[in-house]
């Protein structure tokens, strides 16, 4: 049976490259030495500092490394000190995985507000006169938002956003799930600007599911909210200094997925960032072409590509996503149908019921978008 055409790399990347398998075999069959676990924590280390290395982080304690992007950022929102009146800012092109513990925050007395995309614009996405009035109007503790929308790949204005943030005092969280392995993160250099930024290692990284990352300016310092326990510690020890969270709070982190990382980002580095994203908007560029000249076919997002990852949100008049990734799938072209855990970004495009997403990797070649096309063939153009 041939190879299926995958095209959901914005899910999770697939397949791994040869280096982070061989990685993955290489950390299973290490074990504790003489009955320590000495050598597992010096691998831990290293491989740590490898990961910080990769995004520019100068002091490997700045990044927490989680079980997924998800975890990363429940922590990064959770922990901040804050206060009943203060506001959080987000896009509204946010994952669940951000929003959820945003609205969270409603029960400590935190607005939520949402910087919609500017009316009529697809080519962008947050409406930066609405961000700065927002932000004008004060208690904005957080602008907490995606670096790219993970159903129509659309790239955010990060630098603008952490320069008006912090022009008015307020903090900026990154969640760069669909950002990490195609676009550059100097976490501390200008060009991003941002204060937290949360990663995860299984998509554009090429690592297995189980690891992510937080990472941590030295500006900013976290403070776990308060509890039965924090109370008891506080009573038995004093005043606890608010610090990052630990592995204590966001649970063990997966050493092979780590191992994983390591070679994955190793691999990538291998290789020119820019034609390698190139060659994956190639693929999705000659998709959305074909899509045009079906005549039934809505294309939602930017229509250029350097305006986004190599993703392409669809919908085919009087076909349900489902439906579509379903015949897709079996004609061996595998892509996401429905709402992509993201359903305010669904409301903020005006499909309820969700799209058809494909999504291009480092090692997608431009036959894919031929046989995706051809697979669709056999849908007919309904009027």
């Amino acid at each position: 049976m041939p190879r299926a055409t995958y095209l959901n790399h914005a899910g999770t990347s697939w397949p791994k490259p040869a280096p982070v398998r061989e990685a993955v075999i290489a950390a299973l069959d290490h074990g504790p030495e003489g009955g320590q676990t000495l050598g597992w924590a010096e691998r831990f280390d290293r491989d740590h500092r490898a990961v910080a290395a990769a995004f520019g982080v100068a002091d490997p304690a700045r990044l927490l490394l989680t079980p997924g992007c998800t975890s990363a950022l429940a922590v990064a929102i959770a922990d901040l000190p804050w206060e009943p009146g203060e506001r959080v800012l987000t896009s509204a092109w946010e994952h669940d995985a951000l929003l959820r513990p945003v609205l969270a925050l409603a029960a400590r007395g935190v607005e939520h507000r949402v910087i919609p995309p500017v009316d009529g614009d697809p080519d962008a996405p947050l409406d930066l006169d609405r961000l700065e009035s927002e932000l004008g109007a004060g208690r904005v503790r957080l602008v907490a938002l995606t670096g790219a929308a993970n159903v129509t790949g659309a790239l955010l204005p990060v630098a603008e956003v952490s320069a008006l943030a912090h022009a008015h005092g307020a903090a900026v969280l990154l969640d760069a799930a669909q950002l990490a392995g195609w676009i550059e993160l100097d976490v501390g250099g200008p060009a991003l600007g941002v204060d937290m930024l949360a990663f995860a290692g299984h998509k554009g990284p090429q690592a297995p599911w189980g690891v992510g990352g937080l990472w941590v300016s030295p500006r900013l310092e976290l403070a776990p909210p308060r509890s039965a326990a924090h109370a008891l510690v506080a009573r038995r020890l004093g005043r606890v200094r608010p610090t990052m969270a630990g592995y204590c709070d966001t649970g063990s982190v997966d050493r092979l997925a780590l191992a994983g990382l390591v070679a994955g980002l190793e691999w990538l580095a291998a290789a020119a960032r820019a034609d390698r994203l190139a060659r994956a908007r190639a693929v999705v560029d000659r998709l959305a072409e074909g899509l045009r000249e079906r005549g039934d076919a809505t294309l939602h997002g930017p229509a250029r590509s350097e305006l986004r990852v190599p993703t392409l949100a669809f919908s085919l008049r009087g076909r349900s996503p489902e439906a579509v990734a379903e015949h897709l799938h079996a004609r061996g072209v595998v892509a996401s149908g429905g709402r992509q855990c993201a359903p305010m970004a669904h409301a903020t495009l005006g499909t309820p019921g969700g799209v058809v997403r494909v999504s291009a990797g480092p090692s997608t070649t431009i036959e894919a978008a031929a046989r995706t096309l051809a697979a669709l063939e056999g849908l007919p153009v309904l009027p």
